[in-house]
């Protein structure tokens, strides 16, 4: 019996790192774990992450679908718990018949909870889009406002969503800070915060200001596809050569995405 117990307690060094890997969680808006008090990067070293960005991508642009700043508001707002290609399938028909708060407020809210029921939380969501349709004209005009008290005034719209159509459509230099650009600030600890709001403001501060336009889409890109939740695919990542986070791979030479892309703004240095 003893004997037993102690086999059981007895456990191999590469077992113990296993257990440790497994332990760990990645940052997350309601699991932030353990956040560095300051970024990892000097100023030279965040301008030389958003030069590659900029590089790679000189244009970013949102996944959501939308034809005004209202049926972006919208498309904003029921993005919450949902993935853009699902609200873009769900406002497809909703956006050709009601494009406007006088539309949407007419449509009615069992007509909008039918046109976005495939969606999570669509009840509660058609419900704040016929109510904020109803505020946008009684208090602005029919008009969606250029200004965030304004927005975040307005049914079912937070920062977020108003940082977002702030940047999207009328070209605020605004830091939106979804799951995805909440995860990369603490993970590579280019920003790190303990709440979203907190990530936002060191981004703002850390941003080079010729980048801030295109930053939360860079990031936000960047988290979803490249630096994701479960396993960052390093070998695609074109700041890997940059990166401080503890979680990078370790490879024999830096992708050739990294390599490209640094070469590309040596040439423009040189021209």
């Amino acid at each position: 019996m003893t004997q037993a117990k102690s086999s059981a307690k007895s456990k191999s060094p590469r077992q113990t790192a296993k257990r440790k890997q497994a332990g760990k969680t990645t940052p997350s808006v309601d699991n932030p774990g353990k956040v560095l008090k300051r970024s990892r990067y000097s100023k030279a070293e965040t301008f030389a992450i958003f030069q590659r960005f900029h590089a790679d991508n000189p244009e970013p642009e949102g996944e959501l679908d939308y034809v005004n700043a209202f049926t972006l508001l919208v498309a904003v707002v029921l993005s919450a718990q949902a993935t853009d290609v699902g609200v873009n399938r769900a406002t497809k028909n909703l956006f050709k018949i009601a494009d406007t708060p006088e539309k949407m407020l007419a449509l009615g809210e069992d007509r909008v909870r039918e046109e976005i029921r495939t969606i999570g939380l669509y009840k509660n969501k058609a419900k704040n889009v016929v109510l904020l349709s109803e505020q946008l004209l009684r208090d602005h005009g029919g008009e969606v406002p250029e200004n965030r008290e304004a927005l975040e005034e307005l049914p079912g719209v937070g920062r977020k969503t108003a940082n977002v159509v702030l940047n999207i459509y009328f070209g605020h230099p605004t830091i939106a800070v979804d799951t995805h650009l909440f995860r990369l600030g603490n993970r590579i600890g280019i920003a790190p915060g303990k709440t979203p709001l907190d990530v936002e403001k060191a981004m703002e501060k850390a941003v080079p200001a010729e980048y801030s336009l295109h930053a939360h889409h860079w990031l936000i890109l960047h988290g979803r596809y490249i630096c994701k939740a479960r396993k960052p695919e390093c070998r695609r990542c074109v700041i890997y050569d940059l990166c401080k986070s503890r979680e990078k791979e370790k490879f024999d030479a830096i992708p050739e995405i990294a390599v490209r892309t640094r070469a590309l703004i040596e040439k423009d240095k040189i021209a």
